[in-house]
């Protein structure tokens, strides 16, 4: 996160480091789990999420080791932690004991996703006047309001700028949402329909800062997949706040 949002690599040798330790303490909870079982622990879908979490970390570290490749940290690194994450909510929980903590734990959820949609909203705009902005220099045509608009340059950092926060804001509301829903509830919450639109809207939000980070993409493609991805968190806002009775003729 500190790397999307600084863009400085510091720190990176120590999560590094700490990922392979992860790694290592899960595939060892893992043999503990097949001992116990007599068998793979593939019983459910949280056992299920476990072991593909531990396969996709395993096959990181792999292109890491053999191309230095380590660029994907950036997508995998967020994805690895929610699978796991959730596939931890398995076991219950106790429930809460205090309500105004349990009040304080989701308005910080909600304001954390809402302050991540206003993040992408400014990157759809900047990805908006990009593309007028593109479109008018390959044109050659004169236009008194579209030259008033930043360079392509600048637009493109703000895009950048702008996804990093966003991504960061959405990734920390998963995390308080799915630790909240698995406190109130238990595990039902995972078959709920906008709960598994705002995941995917996640995992979309994510497959865009991987592409912009390892693919280098920019412009266009950078501006399109950010408009996609704006209109699938509109949809997952208005699943949750639910419209449809207002809707409703």
């Amino acid at each position: 996160m500190l790397v999307l949002l600084r863009r400085k690599h510091t720190l990176y040798a120590i999560a590094l480091g700490t990922f392979r330790v992860a790694v290592v303490l899960q595939g060892v909870a893992l043999v503990e789990l097949a001992m116990a079982y007599g068998r793979l622990p593939l019983d459910n879908f949280f056992d299920t999420l476990n072991l593909c979490a531990f396969l996709i970390a395993l096959v990181f570290l792999f292109v890491l080791w053999r191309y230095s490749f380590s660029s994907t940290a950036v997508a995998l690194f967020p994805l690895v932690f929610v699978m796991t994450l959730v596939a931890s909510t398995e076991q219950p929980v106790a429930t809460w004991s205090n309500f105004q903590v349990r009040d304080a734990w989701l308005i910080v959820h909600i304001v954390l996703v809402l302050a991540g949609y206003a993040a992408l909203l400014l990157t759809a705009v900047a990805s908006v006047f990009y593309l007028m902005q593109e479109r008018r220099l390959k044109s050659k045509k004169a236009s008194v309001l579209l030259e008033k608009l930043p360079p392509l340059a600048t637009l493109d950092n703000l895009i950048s700028v702008s996804m990093g926060i966003g991504f960061v804001l959405l990734t920390l509301g998963v995390i308080f949402a799915v630790t909240w829903a698995s406190v109130e509830s238990g595990t039902r919450w995972i078959g709920a329909p906008q709960i598994q639109l705002a995941l995917f809207t996640w995992l979309l939000c994510l497959v865009m800062i991987f592409l912009r980070a390892s693919a280098g993409w920019r412009g266009r493609k950078a501006a399109v997949m950010a408009l996609a991805v704006l209109g699938c968190a509109a949809l997952t806002w208005a699943a949750h706040v639910g419209l449809r009775p207002a809707l409703a003729p």
